[in-house]
């Protein structure tokens, strides 16, 4: 195996020559081995990170502190990343020490390697172009990182407003589908009175329109970069018209309006725009839980449940009961919402985490929050298309439910008063009698008073039927 030898300030190291990246690299591969998960396993991220790459580069040529030809060679080198290619060696494990300094050197040595390629030389041939004097010229880990976090995180926010426009979409035409459709409501599991299958779905459509409206607006902060503060935000070893250049150069490689930090030491060792997403995404993943949730009661059965809807069948559900089917769909679209609830909790602990100038816990945020986002977009999307798409309605079980209910005898408090309609209710509970039929017998009211005020219609009306 050929090799070649790298060096750094601790000591010098024989390299496979095969791979891209170089000495910083191989010792955090060595020293961080947390979760399994690669920087290669979120293509997203390293795409971020290359833009950003890219962006500095093409700055700190116009701001003329970078030989235009290897700054040239950075960026072709950055669009064979962006493209996808070489992404096999992003190798840092996501969680890491160091505030992301491993992941930021991995970035900067395969590009450095990349572009001494492209520029005739070979792989670590640093004296015609550094990974630090060039590649990452004008720049720390502490700028380029969360900063890159910012960019990837901002590009799959949108992916999961798209994911919730679907199933938004779905449950409306459901709503559609279904508005004529009775059935009885219920709260605390107890029966309250009647509405319909329609409104049910309109509801959960306005759960998820309301968290797109949320998740739009949090993803607005992911657009406030700090590239150009350097270390701690006073921008050392940076020119001091770079910061006015690499967020319009950013903007145009990736076609999103990025903007400086209003104050880049405050947004140096702050990370609370993270937490203020993650907790737009908890909230989204709570109301999708409960719909998912409500969706499998209501399919419960097929004989011994409420069986008010069909869901899809997608899979046997028992080793050992034949015909069973069971809502796997819902279930593990909760169990995903519970990850990304949990994802939150670490968020906010790593950035409460962060001391003075730095947050040195970023690694644990962007892993914890990439892995929301990741997750509730694609719980959005299986919901909306194996679930909600093709599901179908029981009409003659919601109305069976809705006349055989006690919780109807709620209708007759305008005209009995409550004192009355309680004791209806307890005498059709004990008896197992319809409570029109009891009412009747009591003389309280007409049989076409009765019939007239349990029409089903009549009870969604919310003005006193007389």
């Amino acid at each position: 195996m050929a090799t070649r030898k790298e060096h750094d300030f601790i000591g010098e190291l024989e390299i496979d020559d095969s791979v891209y990246y170089g000495v910083q690299t191989f010792r955090a591969v060595e020293n961080f081995q947390m979760t399994g998960r690669r920087l290669r396993d979120y293509p997203f991220f390293v795409k971020a990170f290359a833009q950003v790459k890219k962006a500095a580069a093409l700055s700190n040529k116009e701001v003329g502190v970078l030989d235009p030809n290897i700054a040239d060679y950075i960026a072709k080198a950055c669009d064979k990343i962006i493209a996808g290619e070489y992404a096999d060696q992003f190798v840092v494990d996501m969680i890491q020490g160091g505030a992301g300094t491993s992941t930021n050197m991995n970035l900067n040595e395969v590009i450095s390697n990349i572009a001494l390629e492209l520029m005739g030389h070979k792989k670590g041939e640093y004296q015609f172009l550094h990974p630090n004097d060039h590649t990452n010229l004008g720049q720390s880990t502490n700028d380029t990182y969360p900063s890159s976090i910012k960019v990837a995180a901002y590009a799959k926010l949108s992916d999961l407003l798209k994911s919730m426009e679907l199933l938004r979409d779905e449950l409306l035409k459901k709503s559609d589908e279904f508005k004529d459709i009775i059935k009885m409501g219920r709260t605390e599991l107890e029966d309250a009175v009647p509405t319909t299958l329609g409104n049910t779905f309109n509801a959960f459509a306005s759960y998820i329109k309301s968290d797109i409206e949320k998740i739009t607006y949090a993803r607005e902060t992911m657009s406030y970069l700090n590239l150009g503060a350097t270390a701690i935000g006073t921008g050392i070893n940076c020119h001091p018209n770079y910061k006015n250049v690499v967020d319009k150069k950013l903007s145009e490689i990736t076609g999103v309006n990025f903007k400086q930090a209003p104050d880049f030491i405050a947004a140096t060792q702050d990370t609370a725009d993270f937490v203020f997403v993650s907790g737009a995404l908890k909230t989204a993943a709570v109301r999708l839980s409960k719909i998912a949730n409500d969706l499998r009661l209501m399919n419960s059965g097929p004989r011994c449940g409420l069986g008010e809807i069909n869901l899809p069948q997608m899979q046997p559900g028992s080793s050992i009961m034949p015909g069973k089917v069971n809502p796997v769909i819902c279930e593990v679209v909760g169990e995903a919402c519970y990850e990304v609830i949990g994802n939150d909790t670490t968020i906010m602990l790593c950035s409460e985490r962060g001391e003075f100038e730095l947050n040195a816990f970023e690694p644990g945020i962007g892993y914890a929050l990439f892995n929301s986002i990741t997750i509730l977009e694609n719980a959005m999307k299986t919901l909306a298309l194996k679930a909600v798409k093709n599901l179908t309605a029981n009409k003659e079980a919601c109305l069976k439910s809705v006349l055989g209910s006690v919780g109807i005898v709620t209708a007759f408090n305008p005209h009995l008063g409550y004192e009355k309609s309680a004791s209806i209710a307890k005498e059709a509970l004990a008896t197992g009698k319809p409570v029109g039929e009891i009412c009747l017998e009591r003389g309280y009211l007409t049989k076409e008073q009765i019939d007239k005020i349990l029409e089903p219609k009549n009870m969604l009306n919310p003005s006193m039927v007389r």
